[in-house]
């Protein structure tokens, strides 16, 4: 699974586990950058990603994030991991690798 998509799904799981306060951050992103991606992860139609939610997915530490990809936790929020595998190349971010 590319590390781009497991991003997304950390994001969730992050904002999921410790709410949504702007002070704190995970992966080097705040919170609020998390939620900016949700939609873009949701089915069945989800929008393309916004500028707020590629400005986070270039910020992030996608490594850091990749820990997080195989928590059940994200199903809870309605994120499927195929949607959130694919906003970093709807970013058009390069070389996102895997993870």
């Amino acid at each position: 699974m590319e590390t781009s998509g497991r991003l997304i799904l950390l994001f969730v799981l992050v904002t999921a586990i410790f709410g949504s306060s702007d002070a704190q951050s995970v992966c080097n992103v705040p919170y609020s950058g998390l939620f900016a991606c949700l939609p873009a992860a949701r089915p069945p139609n989800p929008p393309p990603p916004t500028a707020a939610c590629c400005n986070t997915v270039r910020r992030a530490n996608l490594g850091c994030l990749c820990s997080y990809m195989k928590s059940k936790a994200l199903s809870n929020y309605g994120v499927d991991p195929n949607l959130a595998i694919q906003i970093p190349t709807k970013c058009g971010i390069p070389n996102a690798g895997h993870c």
